[in-house]
C-alpha cells in the first residue's frame, strides 16, 4: 500500500487503504504507479536507466508476484494488523526477495527471480531433461561463480511451484478403471478389475517408498488458473473479449459466432448475462511421445480451451 508509513510494504483491504490514504497520504514522489500494474503490460516497461533506481526489470516479476499472491490480504486482522504470515505470506515475500537480488552486481537485465524462471522456460520450450538442465546449472555456475544462481534443479521446480505452475500426481489403474485418488488414495489395487496400483520391480516391493506407480495422471489444477485470470487486470478485460470487442457482423471467425453458443445463451440466460463467466472447450486425442510408432505406449492429454479469448 502507498502510504507514507507502508512504502508498499503492507497489504489491508480496500477500505483500510482508502482510510490510511486520506489519514495519511501518499509516499512523497510516489507518481508511477509500477508497482501495482496499473494501466501498462511487461512490455510497455523501459528499460532501466541510470535515472532509475534499478527496481524495474525488464519483465514485470512485482506484477507476477502480486497477482499471484493477492489472497495475503488475508492474513490480516480487522484492524488491518498483520497476526502472522501464513504459507502463502512466507512464499510470496520469499519470492519478493529473490525478485530484487541482483542476478549478479551491476546486472540490469535479470534479477535472480526472473533468471530462474527464463532457465526453466528454456528448458521446457527445449525439452531439456532433469539432468540437463541441472547440468547446464552447474556449468554456468562454474562459469559464474559471483552469480547468484539457484542452487539446484529442485529448487528451481520449487521456485515454479511457489507461483502456482505446478501440477499434481495421481495414481491411475493400469487399465484405465479408476483413480488412486481421495477414498481412494490408499488403496493397493483397483476396485473394478482387481490389477495392482504398482509396477514389478526387481528385487520385490519391500515398502510403500520403493513402489512405482503403474501408471500416472498429472493433472494442473483449474480452478487456481482460472483465478489468476482475474487477478491481473490486463486479462480480466480480455476475458469480456467475445461480448465487448469482436466483430459483430455474422460471419463466423469464433465459436461465439457459432449456433451452438447462441443456443446455450438461450438456454442459461442467468449465466449468459455476465462476459465474465468463462466458456471452456474440451478436447483430448492420444500421440506417441517417443516418435516411434514400434512401441504402444501413448499419451492422451486432455485440454481445456478457453473460448472467452480472442484467437
Amino acid at each position: 500500500m502507498p502510504r507514507k508509513k507502508c512504502f508498499n510494504c503492507y497489504w489491508h483491504y480496500r477500505n483500510v487503504v482508502e482510510d490510511h490514504l486520506v489519514a495519511y497520504g501518499f509516499t512523497h514522489g510516489y507518481t508511477k504507479w509500477g508497482f501495482h500494474g496499473e494501466g501498462f503490460s511487461s512490455k510497455d516497461l523501459p528499460h532501466p536507466t541510470n535515472d532509475d533506481d534499478g527496481s524495474d526489470m525488464h519483465d514485470d516479476i512485482d506484477g507476477l508476484l502480486h497477482d499471484t499472491f493477492r489472497n495475503v490480504e488475508g492474513d490480516l486482522n480487522h484492524e488491518g494488523v498483520r497476526e502472522g504470515p501464513s504459507e502463502d505470506a512466507k512464499r510470496f515475500f520469499k519470492l519478493v526477495e529473490e525478485g530484487k537480488q541482483e542476478l549478479y552486481p551491476g546486472c540490469e537485465n535479470f534479477s535472480k527471480l526472473d533468471f530462474t524462471i527464463q532457465l526453466f522456460l528454456f528448458k521446457c520450450i527445449h525439452g531439456l531433461s532433469n539432468v540437463a538442465f541441472s547440468d547446464l546449472l552447474d556449468l554456468i555456475k562454474e562459469a559464474f561463480p559471483f552469480a547468484k544462481l539457484t542452487e539446484s534443479f529442485h529448487k528451481a521446480k520449487n521456485v515454479i511451484k511457489d507461483l502456482g505452475l505446478h501440477y499434481e500426481k495421481i495414481h491411475a489403474c493400469p487399465n484405465d478403471c479408476m483413480l488412486f485418488w481421495n477414498e481412494n488414495e490408499k488403496t493397493d489395487n483397483c476396485s473394478v478389475c482387481g490389477s495392482s496400483r504398482w509396477k514389478n520391480v526387481r528385487g520385490g516391493l519391500t515398502n510403500r517408498n520403493t513402489k512405482v506407480a503403474a501408471k500416472v495422471l498429472r493433472y494442473f489444477p483449474l480452478k487456481p488458473r482460472l483465478q489468476r485470470i482475474f487477478m491481473c487486470p490486463e486479462t480480466a478485460v480480455a476475458m469480456r473479449w467475445h461480448a465487448t470487442e469482436r466483430t459483430k457482423d455474422g460471419n463466423i471467425r469464433h465459436p461465439v459466432d457459432g449456433e451452438a453458443w447462441k443456443d446455450f445463451d438461450l438456454l442459461h440466460h442467468d449465466f449468459s448475462k455476465d462476459p465474465r463467466n468463462v466458456r471452456l472447450g474440451l478436447s483430448s486425442d492420444d500421440f506417441n511421445s517417443f516418435r516411434t510408432m514400434s512401441i504402444s505406449h501413448s499419451t492422451w492429454p486432455v485440454m481445456l480451451m478457453n473460448y472467452n479469448l480472442s484467437p
